[in-house]
């Protein structure tokens, strides 16, 4: 399997710099990160590790949720994911920390039902890679079919 690369480039200190990610093994795109709008509640134009978090586990975990779909016998048609990544303070070891993850998925899926459905979504939140990364955070899941 291959490896994958993002590179960031940070000029300043904490409080007063900024930088910009680059999606180096796609080439998709390059993004402006700081702290002063990682803090805020508007993000202002700029992306996040906690965005970029967010994007990586609901990508990886609606490919796994697929898988398990197919596996349980059913075929999905259409699934919307989205992750909820929040940073908080660490008052353990100072700083701060991821505090959680929420993981909301809406699907349209022909040959299971709800409970086959739920089963399914379980298996994936455990199963998909990033989660597995991502173990030492809680993640909870909201996962419902769409009639």
């Amino acid at each position: 399997m291959p490896t994958r690369t993002a590179r960031t480039a940070w000029n300043g200190t904490l409080e007063d710099g900024s930088g910009q990610v680059e999606l180096s093994s796609s080439k998709v795109g390059t993004y402006e990160v700081s702290f002063p709008k990682r803090a805020a509640d508007e993000a202002g134009g700029t992306t996040s590790p906690e965005e970029l978090i967010a994007a990586a586990h609901s990508a990886c975990y609606a490919m796994q949720l697929s898988a398990f779909i197919a596996e349980a016998g059913g075929t999905p048609q259409a699934l919307d994911v989205k992750a909820d990544v929040a940073l908080g303070p660490d008052s353990a070891n100072g700083g701060f920390k991821l505090t959680g993850i929420t993981l909301t998925v809406r699907g349209e899926v022909d040959g299971l039902d709800a409970a086959g459905f739920a089963k399914a979504a379980d298996a994936a939140k455990a199963g998909c890679p990033v989660s597995k990364a991502l173990t030492g955070v809680e993640i909870t899941l909201d996962a419902a079919l769409e009639d």
